[in-house]
C-alpha cells in the first residue's frame, strides 16, 4: 500500500515486534516504505551477538536489533546507537499480566523505550494499549494506564490505540469443538460481547497513524468489522462451520468467585498460589467485562460506540483456521 501524497518515509523505532500484533505492523510499516529498525529481546538460550540482522520472526525489510528493553544502557548502546529516529511505535506487552511482569514491561520498559526514542530524535509515539484499561481492576491495566499518562506528559505527539479483542484470544476452543467437546461459555453466553480485530487489520491501522493528523493527541477505540459478538454466538458459527449441532458447557460466575477467593486466600502463604490467583481475576474480568467502548456516563457497554476498522471478520477468520488455511498462533493469549 502506497503512502498518502506527501508523506514521505520516516525511521521507525518499533518494540513488541515479534509477537503477532507487531509483526503485522511491522510489514505493514515496510509496505508502505518507512525504514523500520525493531529492537527485539534476545531469544532464548542465544548467544548470537547484538548486530543479528533480521532473526527469523522479524519480518522482511525490517532490522532487528537485540537490546535489553528494562537497561536504559542497552537501549541507548545496542538499539539507539546515536542514530536519529522519527517516530517510536509501541506494541509491546507482558506475556502474563502478573503484577511483577505488568510494572517491568507494561510500565518499566514502555517508559524506558519513550525515553531512549526521545533523546533520539523521535517527535510522535504510537502507542498499543488495550481497551479494558477503561475499567482498571487489574495490575497489567494500572500499569498501561500509568504509561499513558507518562506518554500524555511527555510533550512529544502521541497516538494511544485501544483495540478490542484479537482473533487469537477468541480462538482456544476450536480444537476442543473438532474433538467432540462442547463448547464452554461463561452464565448464558450473553454476558459479554466484543468486536474482535485481526492482527494485520490492527497492524494496517497502527501504520496508517504515522500519516493521519487527525489521530495525533488522541486516544483511539478501535475494533474490527461487523457487530458486536457474544461467546455463545461465537460457538454457534464454530459448531455451524465443523457441521454439528450446538453443544455449550454452562460455567457459573460465582464459580470463578470461589477459585478466585481460594487461591487468594492461600496465596498469602504460597506464592505460586498468589500468582495463580491473579490469573484467575484476570480470566474472570474477561469472562464478564465485554471489550467494548465504556460509557462513563452510564456504566455500560456500547458496541455502537466502538468504532470499527479493516475487512476480515472472526467468522472468516474461524473458516480459514478450520480449512487449515490460518493457524490460530494464540502464544501468551490462552485465557479460554
Amino acid at each position: 500500500m502506497a503512502r498518502p501524497d506527501g508523506c514521505a518515509p520516516r525511521r521507525v523505532l518499533v518494540v513488541g515486534a515479534t509477537g503477532t500484533i507487531g509483526r503485522a505492523t511491522v510489514r505493514a510499516l515496510v509496505s508502505r516504505g518507512h525504514e523500520v529498525v525493531c529492537l527485539v529481546r534476545r531469544p532464548a538460550g542465544s548467544a548470537r551477538s547484538a548486530d543479528t540482522g533480521r532473526p527469523s520472526r522479524v519480518p522482511p525489510g525490517a532490522t532487528a536489533r537485540i537490546v535489553d528493553l528494562t537497561e536504559p544502557v542497552s537501549l541507548a548502546r545496542d538499539g539507539i546507537r546515536g542514530e536519529c529516529f522519527d517516530v517510536l511505535v509501541s506494541c509491546l506487552a507482558s506475556r502474563t499480566g502478573l503484577p511483577d511482569d505488568a510494572w517491568a514491561i507494561d510500565y518499566g520498559a514502555q517508559v524506558n523505550a519513550l525515553h531512549a526514542s526521545r533523546a533520539a530524535g523521535v517527535a510522535h509515539v504510537v502507542l498499543l494499549s488495550a481497551i479494558c484499561v477503561q475499567k482498571p481492576i487489574l495490575a497489567f491495566q494500572h500499569a498501561k494506564l500509568a504509561l499513558e499518562a507518562e506518554l500524555i506528559a511527555s510533550g512529544v505527539d502521541y497516538t494511544i490505540v485501544r483495540p478490542t479483542a484479537f482473533f487469537k484470544s477468541l480462538s482456544g476452543q476450536i480444537d476442543r469443538l473438532k474433538r467432540g467437546k462442547p463448547f464452554l461459555v461463561f452464565g448464558d453466553g450473553t454476558l459479554t460481547a466484543c468486536k474482535p480485530i485481526s492482527d494485520d487489520d490492527l497492524g494496517r491501522y497502527l501504520a496508517d497513524c504515522l500519516d493521519d493528523d487527525e489521530r495525533r493527541n488522541r486516544v483511539l477505540p478501535i475494533g474490527g468489522p461487523g457487530d458486536a459478538i457474544t461467546p455463545k454466538a461465537q460457538g454457534e458459527r464454530l459448531f455451524a462451520l465443523l457441521g454439528r449441532e450446538p453443544r455449550f458447557t454452562h460455567v457459573p460466575v460465582l464459580l470463578l468467585d470461589v477459585i478466585v477467593s481460594i487461591l487468594t486466600t492461600i496465596g498469602r502463604w504460597v506464592p505460586a498460589l498468589a500468582a495463580k490467583a491473579e490469573l484467575a481475576r484476570i480470566g474472570r474480568y474477561y469472562a464478564t467485562e465485554s471489550m467494548l467502548v465504556l460509557d462513563p456516563a452510564t456504566g455500560r457497554y456500547d458496541a455502537q460506540a466502538t468504532p470499527s476498522t479493516g475487512s476480515e471478520t472472526l467468522f472468516d477468520y474461524y473458516a480459514r483456521v478450520i480449512r487449515g488455511e490460518a493457524v490460530a498462533e494464540r502464544g501468551d493469549h490462552a485465557v479460554f
